[in-house]
């Protein structure tokens, strides 16, 4: 279960590897590629072959055959930050029976499908719950535990911090 002394040890490795080499750190994330293979259903490829579908509910033309983008970005956000917790329980030798991240979203329909002026199209709020079994763990060390792994979660971060979007357009 997280806490083990492989992650740690695998972290501490980079770590000390970063800190020795900075110039190591910045790199350009895999590419995300979509497609729309008919109505609203999307197929979206990385560069290892990896593939994920996305479709829209039949209220707004799609065919509800698939999780829509929008719970993509709360799995994502839950997955992210469910890695960073036991990433950071490693680091400091917590053990962790359980963890358990969910996130919820509440969000105005108006903005997804433009039916009024001003209203946001992602989520107007996102609340995240973590639950967590941490038999005799130190309730400072896990407070310490969960704020340092929402400070890296690079999901967590994308959301909370206004990141520069450039759209190129090829035709």
């Amino acid at each position: 279960m997280p806490g083990s002394s492989n992650i740690a040890d695998a972290l501490a490795s980079v770590v000390s590897h970063l800190t020795e080499h900075p110039e190591d750190g910045l790199s350009t994330d895999s590419e995300a590629r979509a497609s729309v293979q008919g109505d609203l259903r999307v197929i979206v490829q990385g560069p290892d072959g990896t593939t994920l579908v996305t479709d829209m509910p039949a209220a707004v033309g799609g065919g509800g055959s698939a999780p829509t983008p929008g719970w993509i970005l709360r799995a994502a956000l839950a997955s992210c930050d469910a890695t960073l917790i036991a990433m950071s329980a490693a680091r400091e030798r917590l053990r962790l029976d359980r963890i358990e991240v969910s996130v919820t979203s509440r969000s105005d329909d108006r903005g997804l499908v433009g039916a009024a002026e001003g209203v946001p199209a992602g989520p107007l709020e996102i609340t995240t719950r973590v639950r967590l079994e941490a038999p005799g763990a130190d309730p400072e060390v896990l407070a310490r535990a969960l704020d340092w792994a929402r400070e890296h979660s690079p999901v967590d971060d994308a959301l909370r911090r206004a990141v520069p979007v450039e759209v190129v357009v090829e035709t």
